[in-house]
């Protein structure tokens, strides 16, 4: 059992990753470097004398940086994917039927918890805007992360009301205690930069977490399938 959620993991979580660090130097690495051409001074947006083009020439990629951001990219999506795959397995000895097409409601699970759900009340954010302290912002977010995914769990396995209430709860409860928040608002960087991030961001998050769930969900049922012919025969 366990060689076969580390192996679907490792597998899925590579190509996910790799999917994701393309898709984020194809899509948010630029907002990003955008973004920081205000962070450093070098373009200003405010007042009508000092208008930047929304087209600015940005530094081109760089095999080292870059390589080492999709290489991050895969860990980081192994490590999710060891998550995934390991709720994937116990939701099978519940009587789950795990293949690729479930995997993806799987992987929208994930990125339920893991990104829009955070997202809600504490969006992505791109350099130089208005931050609580970076401490404060992980504890809520991990603590948001870990209620979201009891919660789902709770709402896709229990059979009783009261379940499901005190899932609703759950998923309410960070939100309405409120993220960690600045005490003022500032920052040089134009808020239409600020909301293209966030948006790109949590897009690319839904088609990579679709993605992972797909794979990891089929290379299970293909693994289980083998193990079955194995038996039988």
């Amino acid at each position: 059992m366990y060689t076969k959620v580390f192996s679907s993991a490792l597998i899925a979580g590579g190509a996910a990753g790799l999917l994701a660090g393309l898709l984020q130097l194809l899509f948010v690495q630029p907002v990003l470097l955008h973004a920081e051409l205000y962070e450093a001074g070098t373009l200003v947006h405010f007042g009508a004398d000092s208008m930047a083009s929304t087209h600015q020439e940005l530094p081109a990629l760089e095999f080292g940086r870059d390589g080492l951001s999709i290489l991050f990219s895969m860990l980081v999506y192994c490590g999710y994917a060891l998550v995934l795959v390991a709720a994937m397995a116990l939701s099978e000895m519940r009587g789950a039927v795990l293949n690729g097409r479930t995997g993806i409601l799987w992987g929208i699970a994930g990125y339920a918890c893991f990104q829009l759900l955070p997202a809600f009340s504490l969006a992505p954010e791109v350099p130089g805007v208005a931050a609580a302290d970076v401490y404060d912002r992980q504890v809520w977010w991990a603590v948001t992360v870990i209620g979201s995914a009891v919660a789902l769990w709770l709402i896709a396995f229990s059979h009783n009301w009261l379940s499901w209430g005190v899932a609703a709860l759950m998923l309410l409860a960070p939100h309405l205690y409120g993220a960690p928040e600045p005490d003022y608002f500032f920052g040089p960087v134009p808020p239409e930069l600020s909301a293209l991030f966030a948006a790109r961001s949590l897009g690319t998050g839904f088609i990579v977490w679709s993605v992972l769930g797909c794979i990891g969900g089929a290379i299970w049922h293909r693994s289980a399938s083998s193990e079955t012919q194995q038996v039988t025969a």
